[in-house]
């Protein structure tokens, strides 16, 4: 088999536009969430994001180019790779924009608080790095011991709040962009259809979105920013961050937000892993330990060279195969992120695209993995696939509710502070803030905990259930979960020696109860 055939030109484009989607998104979220200084977005993070991608595709083509050779078949498809669009949102909302408010809230500067959430961002890829290299030696033991209703129920819950919700509020917004290009996709990706000439749907849809936005005015009309854009164009090679991230690798970066960055490491490990056991169900066997190595050299790589977003093996590796991609589009893929990160395109590429034309695909993604961990589970345990979606409504649920009192100025310099006094306003209001603020923190091990219980639940493996609620229960102890604390502009993980007693003590409860299970109560046939 050669290194590029026909139907690699569809699947470059279908994996291009994903991959460039994802890049416009975290162009939007530094620059609008984040405030990151924009050569430090286009020369330092965009660059370390092409390196990453680079380094995964080469590889997987490399792989897959030698099992072809190996079996002398034609028909093999390279893993499909990319930037992990949920660790990218986790990253971003709950690691490195609580530690620029934080920075506000002792009197750092903007551009010394955006300074520290990208260092920040780095810590977390790093370490999401380290457990991916980890866990390409112990995936087995952990897919053996994690229920799969837990791992992927935590993973739907970011998807259908941080993700899905989000931009389904910007479909709605700008809806004859939104839900037309919305409907192109479900209508390609679900029904399974191609387009008269095999345009991918993914293209068609941004470029209806595209010309939909030039037509209704959407697109950017500022001459100075369009100048701009074209001023970013210059070569911008990856450089080494390696005195950043080590000035930014101690507790104040690291520590606070480990019940995000373990989680997200773990989930990647899982769902990379999930991945090559569909591609070998698909035809193409790889080896489990060298695919996932890979992948967490491409984020170690990420985060050495200033990219705070973990890479992963993406999902849909049939679905390359059915469009006839092998081995060229991931060489494709790679070539084409890397011209567009290090040449300062990716600002005009933002401006003549803007997200609205691309929301739909990252919709897709939010929708897809929601159903996949309903699907992709035994269907009795739905309803442990329910209970792990909860938790992560409920932070964003937290999110939005903070949102909200900054906009009616609380948190803000010339506004009242955020403080425990809030509590018992939304009480009257029938919100609960002491369980939707504690809910908030650590909430991915809490989705993982709880639908991991309720699967042993429902299989009555009670003594199992029991370790997991004695699992969440010393995470309380310790503040790894539900603990919080209040600092001016928002609420924060509190960790220390038994300040989420009142937790623990209700998971000890229900360890004790799950212990005794079988000696209270009778099986029945129902």
């Amino acid at each position: 088999m050669g290194w590029l055939a026909r139907g690699d030109i569809d699947g470059f484009f279908g994996l291009a536009v994903d991959n460039l989607i994802q890049l416009l998104v975290i162009a939007a979220l530094l620059d609008g969430v984040l405030g990151l200084d924009r050569e430090l977005v286009l020369g330092r993070v965009l660059p370390g994001a092409a390196l990453s991608i680079l380094v995964g595709n080469v590889f997987y083509s490399i792989q897959a180019k030698r099992l072809a050779d190996r079996t002398g078949r034609r028909d093999v498809t390279a893993l499909p790779y990319g930037i992990n669009t949920i660790s990218l949102f986790a990253f971003v909302f709950l690691v490195m924009l609580p530690v620029k408010l934080a920075a506000l809230s002792v009197g750092l500067t903007p551009d010394e608080a955006a300074l520290a959430a990208w260092r920040a961002g780095l810590v977390a890829c790093f370490g999401s790095a380290l457990i991916e290299i980890a866990g390409a030696f112990v995936a087995p033991w952990i897919r053996r011991n994690t229920p799969r209703a837990a791992l992927l129920s935590a993973l739907a819950g970011v998807a259908v709040s941080f993700i899905a919700l989000g931009f389904l509020f910007k479909t709605f917004a700008s809806p004859l962009i939104g839900v037309t290009t919305l409907t192109v996709i479900l209508v390609c990706y679900f029904a399974k259809v191609r387009f008269v000439g095999g345009a991918p749907g993914g293209l068609v849809a941004v470029a209806l979105g595209v010309g939909l936005a030039w037509v209704t005015g959407a697109i950017e009309q500022d001459p100075e920013v369009w100048a701009a854009a074209r001023a970013s164009f210059g070569f911008s090679p990856p450089l080494p961050a390696l005195g950043d991230l080590a000035q930014a690798l101690d507790g104040a970066f690291v520590v606070p937000y480990l019940s995000v960055i373990v989680p997200m490491g773990v989930v990647n490990v899982i769902g990379s892993m999930q991945n090559i056991e569909s591609a070998e169900a698909a035809g193409d066997s790889y080896p489990t330990t060298s695919s996932l190595l890979a992948n967490g050299v491409g984020s170690l790589a990420a985060a050495m060279f200033g990219s705070c977003f973990p890479t992963t093996i993406y999902i849909g590796h049939p679905g390359w195969k059915a469009l006839g991609a092998r081995v060229g589009y991931s060489v494709l893929n790679g070539v084409f992120i890397t011209a567009v990160c290090t040449s300062g395109a990716l600002a005009w590429i933002s401006l003549m695209v803007p997200v609205e034309a691309g929301m739909a695909i990252v919709l897709w993604i939010g929708i897809v993995i929601v159903a996949q961990a309903f699907s992709a589970t035994p269907t009795s345990h739905a309803p442990a696939v329910a209970v792990g979606l909860l938790p992560g409504i409920a932070a964003w649920g937290a999110f939005m509710t903070k949102q909200g009192l900054r906009a009616a100025g609380a948190g803000t310099p010339d506004g009242p502070a955020f403080a425990p006094s809030l509590e018992p306003m939304l009480d009257r209001l029938d919100i609960a803030a002491r369980g939707l603020f504690s809910l908030e923190q650590g909430f991915l091990f809490t989705a993982m905990i709880l639908a991991a219980m309720t699967s042993e639940i429902i299989e009555r493996r009670f003594k199992r259930a029991a370790a997991w609620s004695i699992a969440a229960a010393l995470l309380s102890w310790c503040g790894l979960i539900h603990a919080y604390g209040w600092t001016r502009t928002d609420t924060v993980v509190r960790l220390g020696w038994g300040v989420g007693a009142p937790w623990a003590l209700a998971y000890g409860a229900s360890a004790v109860f799950l212990l005794a299970v079988p000696w209270l109560t009778r099986p029945t046939e129902e």
